[in-house]
């Protein structure tokens, strides 16, 4: 039976292999670069360094202030994530379980929205935001990441709570339960394991994010870890290994959340997936 199936298994292994080659040579490469000195990488950039200079993140993380730029990541990524998951769970509930009349279109609308790419809206999302004084605000960029990522928050816990059966609603509106207690005593923790997923996915989005972190903050002191990275770039072009530090401390946070938190993940948005 087992060599019956082997050459079916190594189908899958062997490309399963090279993805995951892929994958993870370039963080090996940065991780190798990021240890090495100047001269080192100028003489051979893909040799292993001779020995682990640790020395290269410490300037990475105080030179630029990064240090700065991982609190704003922090700040903003913790408050969008918060109001994503209050207003997205509340969103996903009346379309999924209360009836009214339009929610079929206004489903479809949220659906729209995953397929509008965040550059057709750029220009007068900053005008609206310049107009309102919002620029180089953190709640300016809390509530760009909001409109940008609500959409698919939306769609995904949607999904999860229309395997809710429609009985325990009615049983607990029977109750005497509100709308509200309905969805705090019934829907929140049933649908834990969602917010779990949706909130991981949403937080590796904002953390990730460039294009729409230096559109809301410009200046120097407000920006985002990703955005320092892109200006350690031009400040250390001739120090690759600074600035492979600096990509490498930014990637961190994403590559530990993956480590221990990739089983959620795939379980949150499986669920939601198969049972909606």
């Amino acid at each position: 039976m087992m060599s019956r199936l082997g050459p079916s298994r190594w189908l899958v292994v062997v490309p399963m292999g090279l993805l995951a080659m892929a994958t993870v040579y370039p963080l090996l490469f940065t991780a190798n670069v990021a240890t090495k000195t100047r001269r080192e990488y100028i003489l051979d950039r893909f040799s292993l360094a001779s020995t682990l200079r640790w020395d290269n993140l410490s300037t990475a993380w105080n030179s630029v202030g990064m240090g700065r730029y991982f609190l704003n990541s922090v700040i903003v990524v913790a408050c969008a994530v918060a109001l994503l998951l209050l207003i997205g769970s509340m969103a996903a509930f009346a379309l999924a379980q209360v009836r009214f009349r339009g929610s079929s279109a206004l489903a479809l609308v949220c659906l729209t929205a995953l397929f509008i790419p965040f550059q057709v809206i750029m220009v007068p999302l900053a005008r609206i935001m310049a107009e309102g004084g919002l620029v180089d605000t953190y709640p300016g960029l809390v509530l760009a990441y909001v409109a940008q990522f609500l959409p698919f928050t939306v769609f995904l816990l949607t999904s999860y709570y229309r395997a809710v059966p429609t009985e325990l609603v009615d049983a607990a509106r029977i109750d005497g339960n509100t709308l509200y207690g309905v969805y705090r005593r019934i829907m929140l923790p049933m649908g834990a394991p969602a917010l779990l997923s949706v909130g991981i996915l949403d937080a590796l989005f904002c953390w990730n994010d460039v294009l729409i972190a230096l559109l809301m903050m410009p200046s120097a002191g407000h920006r985002t870890l990703m955005v320092g990275i892109t200006s350690l770039r031009g400040q250390y072009s001739a120090d690759i290994p600074t600035f492979a530090a600096g990509v490498l401390i930014a990637g961190l946070p994403v590559l530990v959340t993956y480590l221990f938190l990739q089983r959620q993940i795939a379980d949150g948005v499986t669920a939601g997936a198969t049972k909606g």
